[in-house]
């Protein structure tokens, strides 16, 4: 079955509308679901959407309501979700950060009491949009073990950094640990098996199958280096922006439970450094000179090949997948059939 781009931005827009979203803030939300999935991150977009569903049902997602600003200086921000989408939360948050960045060079926002928001890179290319590095960071469940141990302490706590150049997309997104527990989740959903090298069960073995793996805990890519990173990210995201660390983090990989994980957006305003315009040739010209050395990618390459590809193709959407979809539209009186074609 195959969802195009336009349909599935359309689909969760009906979705989000019917649960009580305002239509600006439901294409927000499903921009950023649609963001994930164009770019090849299917764990995090539409996929994850039955546990937004659930999450709205137990009270764990808001769907209307503002954030608050509890502390804030001319630089940063702490910002209160208030349980709302975490698509709105960090979409709010990282445009606040621009826009101080844009005043004073550099900015951060943390927050705290929001939810899942998707994919890290989306928010930093909101700063790319905007002539700004932006730098995201957030906590997740506790997901992998300290080195030496078989207990999961830490989240895959994942990085997005974007870099604005006069033509490239210059943009790094990724997990700190060996894969995020999104995929994992996916492939449980589509009873697949997991890369050897991934993950541990919960005996401290290595393992393929996806549903040990979430029972045991995932392994921190580039050993001791992942995992000193992920546990920096740990604690950036947590007691820095007033949200919980470690085993004190929840509702990130479903919604059963209230979210306590929390999210930095950080914002550079290069201009503030050097000129804006040589900033970014001079940005492109090391794209060329990496690229004249063989056989290479640049960051963010990737993805900008799947966004083409999918944009094309379509996405494709599993038989699980359609069902758990298709029980939310008959919930909300759409016909998923309007949206998804064989």
């Amino acid at each position: 079955m195959i969802l195009t781009a336009e349909k599935e931005k359309s689909l969760l827009i009906a979705i989000l509308t019917k649960l009580g979203l305002n239509k600006e803030d439901a294409e927000i939300v499903a921009d950023a679901t649609l963001d994930a999935d164009l770019k090849g991150f299917t764990s995090h977009g539409i996929g994850r959407f039955p546990q937004y569903i659930h999450g709205i049902g137990n009270g764990n997602i808001k769907t209307d309501g503002d954030l608050t600003i509890e502390r804030e200086t001319d630089a940063m921000a702490l910002v209160n979700g208030n349980g709302l989408f975490g698509q709105l939360v960090a979409h709010k948050s990282m445009m606040l950060a621009i826009e101080k960045a844009k005043k004073m060079g550099i900015a951060a926002v943390g927050t705290h009491n929001s939810n899942h928001f998707g994919v890290t890179g989306y928010y930093s290319d909101l700063a790319i949009r905007n002539d700004v590095i932006g730098i995201v960071t957030a906590n997740t469940e506790p997901a992998i073990a300290p080195l030496g141990a078989n207990k999961p302490m830490i989240g895959t706590n994942p990085i997005a950094i974007g870099i604005p150049s006069k033509d490239t997309y210059i943009a790094v997104d990724m997990a700190t640990s060996a894969s995020a527990r999104g995929k994992l989740l996916e492939s449980l959903r589509k009873g697949k098996k997991i890369p050897e090298g991934v993950a541990l069960d919960s005996e401290g073995n290595p393992t393929t199958d996806p549903a040990e793996a979430l029972k045991g805990s995932i392994l921190p890519f580039g050993a001791h280096k992942g995992y000193a990173l992920a546990f920096m990210i740990e604690l950036m995201t947590g007691t820095l922006v007033n949200a919980s660390v470690g085993t004190g983090v929840k509702g990130t990989a479903n919604h059963t439970q209230k979210c306590t994980k929390g999210d930095l957006f950080i914002a550079i305003d290069p201009s503030k450094f050097v000129d804006l315009d040589e900033f970014k040739e001079k940005n492109e010209e090391f794209v060329t000179e990496v690229r004249e050395t063989g056989d290479t990618f640049i960051p963010g390459d990737l993805e900008v090949r799947n966004i083409a590809e999918n944009e094309k193709y379509g996405l494709a959407v599993d038989k699980k997948l359609y069902d758990n979809l298709k029980e939310i539209c008959d919930g909300l009186d759409i016909d998923i059939n309007e949206y998804i074609s064989e």
